[in-house]
C-alpha cells in the first residue's frame, strides 16, 4: 500500500505531538507500506509570520530581529526536547540557524523599503513549515527512518503567479513531482515535504492559502497514484455540526468529494477548500483521522457509494464574521451588464464574494462578503457605480453569517427547503437572503449572526443527525 500522510500543525505541537506523529509513520513503513509525509507550521507559527509581514513593513526593525530570535528559539526548543542529544539534533540546529538567517534577511529587507509585494509575503508565510519540515524529518531520523526534507518546490510543485492563493499547474507538476519522489521511494527513503508552499516555473515561492498543506498532500497523492491520502488533525473527522455549537454533533463515517468540497467551503475548516480536486477526478480516497484518537477511522471520502444514503442532509454548516451588501435601483430591471460591472468593481478592489441572490425584477442584487472586506466593497461600489443612472441605493448588514445544509440526497427529494426554513421559522429565526446551486448539494441562506447558533440547533434537530 501507498500512502500521503499529512500532519497538521495541532498534531505536531510540541514535542510529545512530534513524537506521536513518527510513531504513526514508523508504525506503517514496519507494516510494509511505502509513505510520504507532509508537514504543516507548528500552531500559531503562520499567524505571526503574517503579523510580523505588518511590523516590517512599517519599518519596524526591532520588532523584526526580536521575532526572528524568537521563532529561532522556539523550534531549537522543540527540536533538542524530540531529537535528544545526538548527530541528528546538531544537524537540525543547523538547518534552523541557516533558515532563521534567511527569514531575517528578507524581513528587513522589507523592513527597510517599507514595502511588502505579495510576492515577499508568500516567501516570508512559507517559512513556517521550512522551519517544522526539518524537526520532523530529524525526529524521523533519531527514531530509526531514512527520511529526507524537501520544500514544495524543491518536490516539484509548480503553480501560476497568483501569490497568496496559488493554482498548480497540475501537468508538469505530476511529472516532475512523480520523478523527484519515485527516486526516493525507491531506494527505500521518507520524503518529508513542507506544505503550503511550491513555486513558479522561475523557481519563485509561492503558497497555496491558508490550510494549504491539505492541498499539498492530495497533489502528490494524485502525482503518485497513491492507495489514499490520510490528513491526520485534532479532531475525529468531518461532523454533522460544529460541536461547540451542538453537543450532539456526530462524526460522519463516509461523506463523497463533492459533499466534502461544499462543507469545506461552507465553513467547515478540517479541509482545505480546494484539496480534493486533485484526487476526485482520479478516485483516489482521502481520510480524515485524529492523531490522537487513533481508534477511531474518522471520515473517509471517496466517491459515492452504490448504496443510497439514508440522510437527506448529512451536515449544517456556518460561516462567521460576513457582511451583507444589497445594491438597488429600478433601472437595473433587464439592463445588460450591470451585475457583470458591479462584481469587475468588487474584484478589482479585492473583495470576495461568497454568496450571491438576484430578485426575478432584476432591480435589486444581494451578495455576502467577509466582514472585514466590507469598507473596501462599499468604498469601491461608492466611487464607481452608486448613484449613476441605473444603481441608485446600497445598504449593509455587518453581523450576518452563512448557514448552510449539505448533502447528495437532497438532489431531487422534494421538500427538504420546506423543511429547513419552517424550522428556521419554528426557531424564531429570520432569513435575510437564501441561495441554492443548480447541483442541489446544499441549500444556503443568511441570518444574522446571533441567530446563527439557534438555525444551527433547530436544522440538527430538524433532520435528526443527533442521532446519526
Amino acid at each position: 500500500m501507498r500512502y500521503v500522510m499529512k500532519f497538521g500543525g495541532s498534531s505536531l505541537a510540541g514535542a510529545k505531538g512530534i513524537r506521536n506523529a513518527v510513531e504513526i509513520v514508523n508504525e506503517s513503513l514496519k507494516s510494509g507500506c511505502q509513505l510520504v509525509v507532509v508537514v504543516s507550521a507548528f500552531p500559531e507559527v503562520t499567524s505571526e509570520l503574517l503579523s510580523i509581514t505588518t511590523k516590517a513593513m512599517e519599518g519596524d526593525i526591532g520588532s523584526v530581529n526580536s521575532f526572528v530570535e524568537r521563532q529561532l528559539e522556539h523550534h531549537r526548543r522543540i527540536a533538542t526536547e524530540c531529537i535528544q542529544g545526538s548527530s541528528a539534533l546538531e544537524m537540525v540546529l543547523r538547518e534552523l540557524e541557516g533558515i532563521s538567517k534567511e527569514l531575517g534577511g528578507i524581513l528587513r529587507s522589507i523592513a527597510r523599503l517599507e514595502e511588502l509585494t505579495p510576492r515577499s509575503k508568500d516567501f516570508v508565510l512559507s517559512f513556517g513549515e521550512r522551519l517544522s519540515a526539518p524537526i520532523f524529518c530529524g525526529a524521523a531520523n533519531y527514531a530509526g527512518i531514512n527520511a529526507v526534507w524537501l520544500t514544495g518546490g524543491e518536490t516539484g510543485i509548480i503553480t501560476n503567479e497568483v501569490y497568496g492563493d496559488s493554482t498548480p499547474l497540475m501537468d508538469i507538476t505530476i511529472r516532475q513531482v512523480k520523478n523527484k519522489l519515485e527516486r526516493l521511494l525507491e531506494t527505500r527513503t521518507l520524503p518529508i515535504v513542507a506544505g503550503f508552499g511550491a513555486s513558479t516555473p522561475r523557481g519563485v515561492t509561492t503558497t497555496l492559502g491558508r490550510g494549504g498543506s491539505d492541498y499539498t498532500a492530495t497533489i502528490i497523492g494524485a502525482a503518485l497514484s497513491v492507495d489514499e491520502v490520510v490528513l491526520w488533525k485534532d479532531v475525529d473527522g468531518l461532523m454533522t455540526a460544529d460541536p461547540t455549537i451542538e453537543a450532539g454533533a456526530k462524526v460522519l463515517p463516509h461523506v463523497s468529494y463533492a459533499e466534502a468540497s461544499e462543507m469545506a467551503y461552507f465553513g467547515t475548516k478540517v479541509i482545505h477548500p480546494r484539496a480534493l480536486e486533485p484526487v476526485a477526478d482520479r478516485q483516489i480516497p482521502v481520510r480524515i483521522r485524529n492523531a490522537f484518537n487513533r481508534n477511531s477511522e474518522g471520515t473517509l471520502v471517496a466517491g459515492d457509494t452504490s448504496e443510497r444514503s439514508k440522510e437527506i442532509v448529512k451536515a449544517i454548516t456556518m460561516i462567521k464574521k460576513l457582511a451583507l451588501i444589497n445594491v438597488t435601483g429600478s433601472g437595473m430591471s433587464g439592463l445588460p451588464g450591470v451585475a457583470a460591472k458591479v462584481f469587475r468593481v468588487l474584484g478589482d478592489a479585492g473583495v470576495n464574494i461568497l454568496m450571491i441572490s438576484q430578485s426575478s425584477s432584476e432591480a435589486g442584487i444581494s451578495f455576502v462578503t467577509a466582514r472585514d472586506h466590507l469598507e473596501r466593497a462599499k468604498s469601491a461600489l461608492e466611487l464607481s457605480v452608486l448613484g449613476v443612472e441605473v444603481v441608485r441605493d446600497m445598504s449593509t448588514e455587518d453581523d450576518v453569517c452563512i448557514i448552510a445544509a449539505v448533502g447528495a440526497e437532497m438532489k431531487g427529494t422534494p421538500g427538504v427547503a420546506a423543511r429547513v426554513f419552517s424550522a428556521v421559522a419554528k426557531a424564531g429565526v429570520n432569513v435575510r437572503m437564501i441561495a441554492q446551486g443548480s447541483s442541489e448539494l446544499n441549500i444556503s441562506f443568511v441570518v444574522t449572526e446571533k441567530d446563527g447558533p439557534k438555525a444551527v440547533l433547530a436544522l440538527h434537530k430538524e433532520f435528526g443527525l443527533d442521532s446519526t
